[in-house]
């Protein structure tokens, strides 16, 4: 877990009240933001399962569906899916398996390597990518009414990615050696 500096730390020697209801807020934000987060990814799951109900599809899970939008037009590795997806690898062997049969996903060893397999989105998998493009496009234009809204999403996926990186560069360096 990442240590916080507690909030005296950071407040001792400012001096002025407003300035440590400032970082209390602050701090306050950044400790909710990986809840925040968490219960995202469960609301994300909980719409992408509402539209595969809407356009008749109950063989394939929510997470799967990600893994395909993770795919795209793309040919991958199995490798260059999980550095995209950051998947825990029986979980993604089993997801991918089921896409597999599923039809979803069409595996094929490679040319350079015929041990390592390459991905690529079967017809099916074309066709449940579209159909999640509806429903992104749905969802941004109702979340999108105007310019400010286009900054602040901007400024949203600007400050995630900060994090994101912040928490690898955690996990990466600040790790060695612990158990």
């Amino acid at each position: 877990m990442i240590r916080l500096p507690r909030l005296a730390e950071r407040t001792a020697g400012t001096g002025d009240g407003a300035g440590n209801q400032a970082v209390t807020s602050e701090v306050a934000l950044y400790r909710d933001i990986a809840r925040v987060i968490d219960h995202m990814q469960r609301r994300l799951h909980d719409v992408v399962r509402v539209e595969l109900g809407r356009v008749g599809v109950d063989d394939i899970s929510p997470m799967q569906v990600l893994m395909l939008l993770n795919i795209g037009e793309d040919e991958l590795s199995v490798r260059d899916l999980m550095e995209r997806g950051y998947y825990l690898g029986s979980n993604a062997s089993y997801n991918l398996k089921h896409l597999v049969e599923q039809g979803y996903v069409d595996r094929a060893a490679s040319q350079r390597d015929r041990r390592a397999a390459r991905l690529r989105l079967s017809e099916k998998g074309q066709w449940l990518c579209t159909q999640i493009g509806k429903l992104e496009d749905r969802h941004a234009t109702q979340l999108l009414r105007g310019p400010a809204d286009a900054a602040d999403l901007e400024t949203t996926y600007r400050m995630l990615r900060r994090l994101e990186r912040m928490w690898g560069d955690v996990v990466r360096y600040d790790s060695r050696g612990q158990d």
